[in-house]
């Protein structure tokens, strides 16, 4: 293993995102998985932190004016850059706190600004509310509903493992300080609430929706990369808006996997789906599902209709996985917040979901797997 130059990082940076790329094209042809040369993302040095105070509020959206071309314009990080970003902060249990240094690395062989004043609605609904509440145990309880879990600090998170849940980094982590409430944090599984230690018997008969209820599981630690800490949704910040938590014991539901974020051309129809606990439905989960209107290397731009409490919703597609031969879902984003964007002088709102870049994802799969062999396909 080697570490990179600036020069050959950006190059690979590039190079990264090419490798496997499949062609739409033929008779047969199925959205595919595509197949990524991808990087080592590994721990250097560690050091002890303050402990937080823990004051900031908690925050269910974030908005920035940097838009698509904004994006665009900005230069790919340079090595160095992107070590610090990727360098994280781990907050565990009992309120310690450590900051965790990396190194890039590739296998050397076969391997905005804040928002103007003006006000604006929050997570905007686009014409006709597109929206699906999911009611009923037959459906919340099952594969891919079911990994979608509630933080008590008012966000949606995505079960990615046995004990990990993917979410943003702004449901737990203002940009300067954690939100109240993480040093405790909690997350939620919807369960049947019966009544009277019944077993819920002739409920699926019943056309009435089906009392849930929510089970709490607290969290051991999280993780919050560097490049969200230092940039605060200012211009880098959103790009890196996500968080791992690690519960203190298995959830025992089937979880979905992370992938590396294909081009949005590829995806099946152009579209994403993601389903979070919007704040105007209380108690309910919220299905949704809409095309990419633009992407940078790091954001997908689309008009899904949200609102407050879907932040930190896993966004993921079902495409083809040639071995084993199935179909298959994965989380590709997540989803963040909303922004106005100037589009050739004239104001535009999109919600904005943080991609799972290579880089990312050999970051993330790292905390989940804690072995850099273990993360080889994305």
């Amino acid at each position: 293993m080697a570490g990179i130059p600036g020069l050959l990082f950006l190059l690979l940076l590039l190079l990264l995102c090419a490798v496997g790329q499949v062609s739409p094209y033929g008779a047969h042809w199925k959205p595919t998985w595509p197949t990524y040369r991808l990087p080592v993302v590994l721990p250097q040095s560690t050091l002890n932190l303050g402990k937080p105070d823990f004051g900031a509020e908690a925050k269910l959206e974030v908005s920035s004016s940097c838009g698509p071309q904004c994006h665009k314009g900005m230069p790919l990080p340079t090595y160095e850059e992107a070590k610090q970003y990727l360098s994280y902060e781990t907050l565990y249990a009992n309120g310690s706190r450590t900051e965790t240094q990396v190194g890039i690395y590739v296998l050397s062989k076969g391997g905005g600004q804040e928002s103007s004043g003006k006000s604006r609605r929050k997570r905007q609904i686009y014409g006709y509310d597109s929206r699906f509440s999911i009611f009923g145990k037959d459906f919340l309880l099952n594969y891919p509903f079911s990994t979608s879990v509630k933080l008590s600090t008012g966000c949606t998170g995505t079960l990615v493992a046995e004990k990990h849940v993917l979410t943003a980094a702004h449901c737990i982590h203002d940009g300067k300080t954690y939100v109240k409430g993480t040093q405790k944090l909690r997350v939620g599984f919807l369960k049947p609430k019966f009544k009277d230690g019944g077993r819920g018997a002739n409920s699926s008969s019943s056309a009435v929706p089906e009392k849930m209820k929510f089970q709490w599981i607290r969290v051991k630690r999280t993780h919050v990369p560097k490049g969200w800490i230092k940039g605060n949704a200012n211009d880098i910040g959103m790009d890196y808006d996500y968080a791992l938590l690690e519960l203190k014991k298995p959830h025992k539901r089937k979880f979905m996997k992370i992938g590396v974020s294909p081009p949005a051309k590829q995806l099946p129809g152009g579209r994403i789906h993601f389903s979070g606990y919007d704040n105007d439905r209380p108690g309910n989960l919220v299905y949704r599902f809409c095309d990419v209107k633009e992407e940078t290397y790091d954001l997908l731009y689309q008009q899904c209709d949200a609102q407050p409490g879907a932040s930190g919703s896993g966004v993921y597609v079902r495409m083809w996985k040639r071995q084993p031969r199935k179909w298959e879902r994965k989380i590709i984003g997540i989803f963040s917040g909303h922004q106005w964007v100037d589009m050739n002088g004239s104001p535009q709102d999109f919600n904005v979901a943080v991609r799972i870049t290579p880089l990312k994802y050999a970051q993330i799969c790292y905390w989940i797997k804690g072995n850099y062999l273990d993360c080889r396909e994305g």
